[in-house]
């Protein structure tokens, strides 16, 4: 039996370009491959063939520092072009014919803005506890419960509770656990309840406004990016220690892991805005 709870949608997220800064909505189309537009594209590394990700600090300082924008309203079936700002404040067209050199230049190797992900495709994480060690740096694959040839993680949707946040804060409160850290695509408003609500959710169906209905797949694990600097927000490892203290099972990796917020699969595709109703249904 569904269960109509107090919670709603707080903030919605668009990544145009993986791993740049992107888009605070109001509303927006989420489809059955995620919300529309999000990480639709993400630079390769011209020389390994990988996936440029902010995964991987010691190779790609500071880019969190870049930051993506559509240039115009997104169509269904269409690639809008970007805006990108580069760190020194310089703005790209993603339809430059330049374009590839400026960001290679800038990023001191040779990259290109791709829409589609290589076959097989990979990024490589930072592990800051193996510093030094031959393990410091894993191969991870892309897109494993996405579509293939898209650039997402793992999964096409990622949510985040205030609920979380609140308790990282409570963790660690010395530390600013703004929602920005996460990147997550929906923030949910949970005031009211307590602790890593959506651990709870992992394997129900929850429906957002009119007809929007995700199943909650797998809690997220997390890496390094949370703790890297963007924009005001300081470089802190100790957010990665709070997060530590949160270790659900995750099914697509068999084991616990420090996590905070949940993977989703769009079962039925549908437009979503800011203080939309939550049911979650068992």
């Amino acid at each position: 039996m569904s269960n109509t709870t107090t919670i709603t949608v707080s903030t919605l997220w668009r990544y145009p370009v993986k791993s740049m800064m992107g888009e605070e909505l109001n509303g927006a189309n989420i489809t059955l491959g995620g919300l529309l537009g999000d990480r639709s594209y993400a630079l390769i590394d011209t020389q390994t063939n990988k996936v440029v990700s902010a995964k991987n600090p010691k190779k790609w300082p500071n880019f969190f520092s870049f930051r993506a924008a559509y240039t115009a309203p997104l169509e269904f079936n269409t690639t809008q072009p970007v805006w990108i700002t580069l760190p020194d404040g310089k703005v790209l067209h993603s339809d430059q014919a330049d374009l590839n050199q400026q960001l290679s230049d800038f990023l001191g190797s040779p990259v290109k803005l791709a829409i589609q992900a290589p076959e097989a495709a990979a990024l490589e994480q930072y592990w800051p506890e193996y510093e030094g060690e031959s393990n410091e740096i894993s191969n991870e694959a892309v897109a494993g419960d996405a579509p293939q040839g898209s650039f997402f993680d793992y999964a096409a949707l990622h949510l985040i509770t205030t609920s979380s946040l609140e308790a990282l804060q409570k963790i660690y409160p010395e530390g600013r656990f703004e929602v920005r850290r996460f990147r997550p695509n929906i923030t949910i408003d949970t005031s009211g309840l307590t602790g890593f609500v959506e651990n709870d959710w992992v394997g129900k169906t929850i429906k957002i406004g009119d007809s929007l209905r995700l199943q909650i797949s797998d809690p997220c694990p997390r890496c390094v990016m949370p703790t890297l600097a963007q924009g005001d927000l300081p470089a802190d490892s100790g957010i990665l220690k709070a997060v530590a203290q949160n270790r659900p099972l995750v099914p697509f990796a068999g084991k616990e892991l420090p996590s905070v917020g949940v993977y989703a699969k769009v079962i039925q595709a549908g437009w979503v805005k800011r203080g939309d109703t939550i049911v979650i249904e068992d």
